[in-house]
């Protein structure tokens, strides 16, 4: 059955990450420009980002505490409205009741329209010699389930009708897909591209902008050949039809 999708113009989006500046490097560019669009963004942190550092000197206490601090001056570059913060391990997270719970809490709380994600059927990538974290597996997995059909039903998690949280239905989902060509979805962000390095840039524990901006300079352009823009990123859309 052919459906007519409709175009996206999202009112509230929560994106949805495993760790401090995985939203920049797969999103940012998208999120500045509904953001510019009039859209409330709304930003969710999965792990608490405590293993991710070279710098033996770092206590996983006093990097949780960096790239939480790192995150919100990213998220204030984009105009994101709220970053909340989960607390599961950095490199162990598993798609469990637990993270599930928490995931919907927040998508209860929020009532976004759309959801941006990483895409949990990504593992790695030959090409580009990329194995893809743990992390983002099992947090897009959870995201997946949570947007259908956990936070739909009110016989999910009933202790969250308790909290108030009453059931939402979420209209799109997107995957994060940079490196894939089952994208479908493509955002123009030739006029937040800047934005996107200022936002990365906030990542200095984790970011070499010398390198990354020119990793992302080339990735962008080839996105927006695909989407038909200057600079793009990509994503796999479900519109919900539940």
């Amino acid at each position: 059955m052919e459906r007519d999708i409709p175009e996206l113009k999202p009112k509230v989006v929560l994106a949805i990450g495993a760790h401090p500046d995985d939203l920049e490097f797969g999103a940012s560019g998208s999120v500045a420009a509904w953001v510019q669009a009039g859209a409330e963004v709304h930003y969710l942190v999965c792990t608490d980002g405590s293993k991710g550092s070279d710098d033996i000197s770092l206590s996983s206490a006093d990097l949780i505490k960096l790239r939480r601090d790192e995150q919100r001056d990213a998220a204030k570059v984009l105009g994101v409205k709220s970053v909340t913060f989960l607390d599961h391990e950095d490199g162990l997270t598993k798609a469990n009741a637990d993270l599930k719970r928490d995931i919907v809490r927040v998508i209860r709380d929020k009532r976004p329209d759309t959801v941006v994600a990483q895409d949990p059927l990504m593992v790695y990538n030959a090409d580009f010699g990329i194995i893809n974290h743990n992390d983002h597996r099992e947090v897009g997995l959870a995201a997946m389930d949570d947007v259908y059909p956990l936070a739909r039903d009110h016989l999910s998690f009933p202790e969250l009708i308790a909290e108030g949280l009453l059931p939402h239905k979420v209209k799109d989902l997107l995957f994060m897909v940079s490196f894939d060509e089952r994208s479908n979805f493509y955002v123009d962000i030739s006029e937040t591209y800047e934005t996107k390095l200022k936002a990365l840039a906030a990542h200095a524990s984790q970011v070499d902008m010398s390198q990354v901006t020119v990793w992302l300079d080339a990735m962008t352009k080839r996105l927006g050949e695909r989407g038909g823009f200057e600079r793009a990123e990509s994503f796999i859309r479900l519109n919900m039809f539940i």
